[in-house]
């Protein structure tokens, strides 16, 4: 984690330790400017109350211009208005500054008699106001607001990428829950079948579905699971859809993998599911698919094609679009997706860049 990010969570989280922080080693700072030979006419004590009282001014002001001028000026309202009252409002607080010193501070420290200025002088000195009162309190408030707004910033952007990722996880969720459910509705009514004419594929059948939705509803919540669990996946789906196309479809899987990476789950899945419903699902002839999974060092290829009869639109239908979507959400800079479409046959390429899981 950098360092600013480390300091800015150490200030919201021990909010009042770093205020008062702040403020001891503005005092400190400045005790530091105590010279005995350039102010032979102030104490060592007379001047920690000097400072103190000039530190106290100058958080009234860093607060009044953190807490009320900043968030009206940044909200964009009312500026006009906001900056004449603040221009009041900083007047106000030099001129009890200078009050303080002159009729608390000063009888204090310094020997009797003395000239004091009146009200009306203090009032109406506004160079004197400013130099000496104005641009002191300020340098320690630039400082104060300048880690206000960091710290503001740091909380947006943090918001922001927050929701970004909870916009994400959503929609990725969203996007795993919308396995076709034709699949499940014709599974069953094949593995009903089976059970009428009690075929010894009745129980392989039914383990296979309940792997499927074992891995499908408590396997897959994840962002990247192993890949063996994707080709197991991938075998059972297809041994249940030969069930319902029998001997006229000739599909094969081939898969050589060098390490069980991990992937986002559900992708190659979907992939398969599309080649069935647009390749053997509306193909009353004899249908060929053909899937090729292959992983070396730190790619990862799946290349699907499955023949069609009828015109399509490269097939990009409800189910690639969510397919690129989920690529593109998990991974944004490190996969090519490339389908194409020729000679009544459909192809469609992945192809992912595993730096970071091997």
């Amino acid at each position: 984690m950098p360092f600013i990010e480390r300091f800015i969570q150490f200030i919201r989280k021990y909010r009042v330790l770093a205020h008062s922080t702040y403020w001891v080693c503005v005092y400190l700072l400045s005790m530091a400017r105590y010279n005995s030979n350039i102010s032979p006419g102030h104490t060592f004590s007379e001047e920690l109350l000097n400072s103190l009282l000039f530190v106290g001014f100058a958080a009234i002001t860093s607060y009044f211009l953190a807490y009320f001028v900043l968030p009206r000026l940044l909200a964009g309202k009312r500026i006009v208005l906001t900056l004449v009252s603040s221009v009041v409002v900083l007047y106000l607080i030099m001129v009890f500054s200078r009050l303080s010193v002159v009729y608390f501070l000063e009888p204090l420290i310094r020997p009797k008699p003395f000239a004091q200025e009146s009200v009306l002088e203090i009032f109406t000195d506004l160079e004197y106001l400013f130099w000496n009162y104005f641009i002191h309190a300020f340098s320690f408030a630039f400082v104060f607001v300048f880690i206000k707004l960091l710290q503001d910033q740091y909380v947006v952007n943090k918001r922001a990428m927050d929701l970004e990722k909870q916009k994400a996880d959503i929609e990725l969720m969203a996007l795993k829950a919308q396995l076709n459910p034709h699949f499940l509705f014709n599974t069953l009514n094949n593995i009903y079948s089976l059970s009428i004419m009690q075929s010894p594929q009745t129980s392989p059948a039914i383990a296979r579905l309940s792997e499927i939705l074992d891995t499908l509803l408590y396997r897959s919540g994840k962002m990247f699971v192993p890949v063996s669990q994707e080709i197991t996946l991938l075998q059972n789906y297809i041994e249940l859809e030969k069930l319902r196309y029998d001997e006229r479809l000739a599909i094969s899987f081939d898969h050589q993998v060098e390490k069980d990476v991990e992937i986002a789950p559900l992708i190659l899945l979907s992939l398969t599911e599309n080649a069935f419903k647009h390749g053997a699902g509306e193909d009353a002839g004899t249908p060929e698919i053909s899937i090729r999974l292959h992983q070396q060092r730190n790619r990862l290829i799946f290349e699907i094609s499955n023949t069609f009869k009828v015109k399509v639109d490269q097939q990009l239908g409800i189910g690639l679009e969510n397919i690129r979507k989920q690529l593109a959400l998990v991974y944004p800079e490190t996969h090519s997706f490339e389908t194409v479409a020729a000679q009544r046959v459909f192809t469609a390429r992945l192809e992912l860049r595993l730096i970071q899981q091997t």
